[in-house]
């Protein structure tokens, strides 16, 4: 058996709106790499950075997993949505006592919120065409 097999790895997927998070975690020194960049470097803003690492600071445990993600489709704060469920999912298989604080915070919860749809007869999805009387 191989070193890298010894340590046993925790797979999980998260999703937002459009996006698709694949996140991988193990037993490590706290490298958090997505889609094979640090995640400083690929989160754009601030807010998308925090909202990443959101529940390894309310599992404390920051520096103690590895985190490799597979980000796809939507834009960077579905994306980032879609990471930190994905990432809390799999939090909760590596140890199913971190499962109420992370859902206390509120990170075990899929956003449903999506795209309405475009309806006919109207120029957008709530929007109607303007109204005459005469």
């Amino acid at each position: 058996m191989s070193a890298k097999t010894a340590t046993k790895e925790f797979v999980a997927t998260g999703r937002r709106k459009t996006s698709t998070a694949r996140v991988r975690i193990q037993e490590g020194t706290g490298t958090f790499t997505i889609n094979n960049r640090p995640h400083n470097e690929y989160c754009t803003t601030e807010q998308q950075r925090k909202m990443v690492i959101a529940p390894l600071s309310t599992a404390e445990k920051s520096g103690a997993v590895d985190v490799s993600v597979n980000v796809s489709g939507g834009g960077g704060t579905g994306q980032a949505g879609a990471i930190r469920h994905g990432l809390s999912r799999a939090l909760e298989k590596m140890d199913g006592e971190l499962r109420s604080p992370l859902k206390k915070a509120g990170h075990l919860r899929r956003d449903p919120r999506k795209k309405e749809r475009k309806k006919t007869g109207q120029p957008g999805a709530r929007k109607r065409f303007q109204f005459s009387k005469r």
